[in-house]
């Protein structure tokens, strides 16, 4: 599970051009979205997404020769990339359920030409979502994203682990199989009952629904945000204003630097 960052105060995208160094703030980036079926990019300064299927043919490799050929035109010097799995301070630290393999040990930096920060796409989907107080996110996608931020503080979360009953966890019961097997009402009503369970678990002022199926549930979640399509690269140009955040540059990893609170206090 990747380590929880703590943000300041989201701001504008900062001029200063990048360079290879944990601090670095660029003045274009480009953000990517991997999704079980679908790769969707988006530059600084662009109004419309660019998209390409995904899939289990889907190398890193394979990826970066896609998002080249697909962002031609564009200027960037920095790339985010929401990643379907686990993410430590080194990229992903587990090879995606629905992808291709060799994610984890890859190095994204060299093969973009530019440092890279690297997220669950989750929590990228979450921190575009945020809005202040303690937010739960949960994306109903190909499986079950899952993130809590709680007073700036991103805590990715694996909830698509958690047993639904005793043939089935989360993950499969709101991801897509789920939705496929269990028709469209039977589904709406499992996350209704998922969401009602979770938002209380985790004392959540407000709970977000994105992903590629939030939309089937328009009107059917009282009390819950649907994210939008662009929430996702809201994160990925916020991932870019925290100060303490992983960059995968030339020289290699930099990892954030721990700074200790100074004093305990409750969120």
């Amino acid at each position: 599970m990747a380590a929880a960052a703590t943000l300041p105060k989201l701001a504008q995208l900062p001029t200063e051009p990048a360079t290879p160094v944990e601090s670095a703030k660029p003045s274009k980036v480009l953000v990517v979205d991997i999704g079980g079926t679908k790769m969707k990019i988006l530059a600084s300064g662009q109004a419309e997404p660019r998209k390409v299927s995904s899939g289990k043919k889907l190398t890193p490799t394979r990826m970066v020769e896609a998002i080249t050929k697909l962002a031609e035109g564009w200027e960037y010097d920095a790339v985010s990339l929401g990643y379907p799995g686990l993410v430590g301070p080194h990229g992903p630290r587990s090879e995606p359920g629905n992808l291709g393999h060799g994610w984890v040990g890859f190095d994204f930096a060299a093969a973009f030409g530019c440092p890279v920060r690297i997220i669950n796409d989750a929590a990228m989907q979450a921190l575009g979502s945020y809005e202040g107080g303690r937010m739960l996110f949960l994306g109903l996608g190909t499986g079950l994203g899952s993130t809590l931020i709680a007073e700036n503080t991103i805590i990715p979360l694996e909830l698509g682990e958690v047993p639904y009953d005793k043939d089935s966890n989360l993950g499969a019961v709101l991801g897509k199989s789920g939705l496929r097997r269990l028709g469209k009402e039977g589904w709406i009503a499992a996350v209704k009952q998922v969401v009602s369970a979770l938002g209380a678990a985790f004392v959540a002022d407000y709970i977000v629904l994105g992903g590629g199926n939030a939309k089937k549930l328009k009107g059917q979640v009282p009390g819950v945000r649907l994210g939008h399509n662009l929430t996702a690269f809201r994160g990925g140009l916020r991932l870019w204003n925290i100060e303490y955040a992983s960059t995968l540059s030339a020289e290699g990893p930099q990892p954030p630097v721990y700074q200790p609170p100074s004093e305990w206090r409750t969120v």
